[in-house]
């Protein structure tokens, strides 16, 4: 083999520069493939939880089958040290070609085929197959350039490449994705890959190329490059597109804020539809049915201070501000997004009332956990309005820990009411949101509502969505006493869905289905993908 035939120190006399200059270009190297590494890996983690759900179970599954298939790519790799630097150049191309367009790739999969759980193993596959590939050839590149003994090659060589991972995991969530979006940002992490390995073997391993080895690098990284910037081009008229076959013709608005991307679909306050990541939050159908009922239940009794979390597009604030002795509404949304959003845009102002022009509502921009947590006085009602629990990035909203941050912001006789996913279709999620309020010293009481009226959603939900449909939302009423008693409120606004014998039986029908013995969801064990 002719890495083993040649001696170290005479390999180097053939490269085109001195020995330590070319050791610092291959360690450069290593640095920039390990950066666009990681952002591989992290933009198939991010894509994968926002088209699948479940951050955690996704994330297991990319980290693992790429660990694994790294392993498979080292042990590949020994069959091209005999030819290191084309193995290491089209290596370096395949690399770029597959992680620069598996974020495009993925969305397509699940915009037009609405699957892409195959297509993330099929990627998280090929990508650590690749990237394990590259440290055994550049092992041997790095040798051919200056001798040194393994052990502090070794040291060289994993010291360029996690001080690259590092990088390359900083510049995801600051760099790339703020600035230019999931799509382009694989796209160009793609072409700084091909750049930086074709520049390496055709510039410093030139000599050990034969004339129809270079041509070949050559036209390959061309032919990767070039393929990389037509679809950065493109991706514009591409996630227009996916769009449209994700949520329809009606797409008016798009935003990739900081926290998650918010669309907007519908032409007016009566057809509006609002998606968070993908998953449908409001619909104008039947929104009213799901805020009268999380609202006015919580309101019989003193609510002179009510604060409201999550919540920012303002619907629940409207039910809230309808009574006319509420003094000051607090509401705690995390992305300044959706409230701009909530504010700005004609079709959701005019579905929430105009709330947020109403002088007693303070909107602040915050995580709810962290915010309780700074002690911001009490309140006679608290409005618990977050994600669903089955998503597992807001889990701790819905610990016993976050339930007794809330315990403690509750003025005497106070009020807190959760809204806790469907009971009918996911009653393990449900019920642990009970338990989990029990857990906190809080005496509950279950309601369930029918659901949507319309069997129609678009989104990444669609599917599940169609299934739930007139399944029903759950919510739990509690107080820090004793368990709250399921009534109107008197004097309570005109509703359009919920009377007080509709909230009775709404409430014997959620007991009638209560799962006893269910341990609480906590920060340390969270259980809410226990249901899946």
């Amino acid at each position: 083999m002719i890495d083993q035939q040649v001696s170290l120190r005479g390999g180097a006399a053939r490269l085109p520069v001195r020995p330590r200059t070319g050791r610092c270009l291959v360690l450069a190297a290593v640095f920039i493939c390990a950066a666009c590494g990681l952002v591989y890996e992290l933009e198939l983690v991010a894509l994968a939880s926002y088209l699948i759900g479940d951050s955690v179970t996704q994330a297991s599954v990319v980290l693992s089958v790429m660990v694994f298939a790294m392993g498979v790519g080292s042990l590949l790799a020994k069959r091209l040290r005999s030819r290191a630097a084309v193995g290491f150049g089209l290596i370096e191309a395949a690399l770029a070609l597959v992680g620069g367009s598996s974020a495009v790739v993925l969305y397509a999969s699940f915009a037009w085929i609405g699957e892409s759980r195959y297509a993330l193993v099929g990627f998280s596959l090929t990508i650590g197959v690749l990237i394990g590939a590259e440290i055994p050839l550049l092992m041997t590149l790095i040798q051919r350039v200056d001798r040194q003994d393994a052990g502090g090659t070794v040291a060289d060589l994993f010291a360029a490449d996690y001080v690259g991972a590092l990088v390359g995991g900083l510049a995801f969530p600051f760099l790339l994705l703020p600035v230019l979006g999931q799509l382009t940002g694989a796209l160009f992490t793609g072409a700084v890959n091909a750049a930086a390995g074709g520049a390496l073997v055709l510039w410093v391993f030139r000599r050990d190329l034969t004339p129809r080895s270079r041509w070949l690098l050559i036209l390959v990284n061309v032919a990767v490059i070039a393929a990389l910037a037509t679809v950065t081009a493109l991706v514009g008229d591409f996630e227009r597109a996916a769009r449209r076959a994700v949520y329809g013709d009606g797409v008016r608005v798009a935003v990739q804020t900081g926290f998650q991307e918010v669309v907007l679909t519908g032409a007016g306050r009566s057809s509006l539809d609002l998606y968070l990541d993908g998953r449908l939050r409001v619909s104008a159908r039947d929104e009213y049915r799901y805020h009268e009922a999380l609202v006015h239940p919580a309101m019989n009794g003193p609510r002179t201070r009510v604060l409201i979390l999550g919540g920012g597009d303002g619907l629940a604030a409207r039910e809230v501000l309808r009574y006319p002795d509420v003094r000051s509404v607090t509401l705690v949304e995390l992305d300044p997004g959706v409230t701009r959003l909530a504010r700005t845009d004609r079709a959701l102002s005019a579905l929430n009332a105009h709330a947020y022009r109403d002088p007693r509502l303070t909107a602040v921009n915050a995580d709810a956990f962290n915010w309780l947590r700074a002690a911001h006085g009490s309140y006679d009602v608290v409005i618990s309005d977050l994600p669903d629990p089955g998503i597992s990035v807001g889990t701790k909203l819905y610990s016993a820990e976050f339930y007794g941050l809330v315990a403690e912001a509750l003025a005497p006789g106070g009020r807190l009411v959760v809204h806790g996913g469907p009971p009918v279709t996911r009653p393990r999620t449900y019920w642990t949101v009970e338990a989990s309020m029990r857990a906190a010293g809080l005496h509950t009481r279950p309601y369930r509502i029918s659901g949507r009226l319309s069997d129609f959603a678009a989104g990444p939900d669609r599917a599940t969505h169609r299934a739930q449909a007139g399944q029903g939302w759950g919510f739990v009423l509690a107080r820090p006493v004793r368990a709250p008693v399921l009534r109107l409120a008197p004097g309570a606004p005109r509703l359009r869905s919920l009377t007080q014998a509709s909230l009775m039986r709404a409430g014997r029908e959620a007991e009638s289905g209560r799962l006893r013995g269910l341990p609480p969801s906590t920060l340390v064990h969270p259980r809410y993908w226990e249901d899946r």
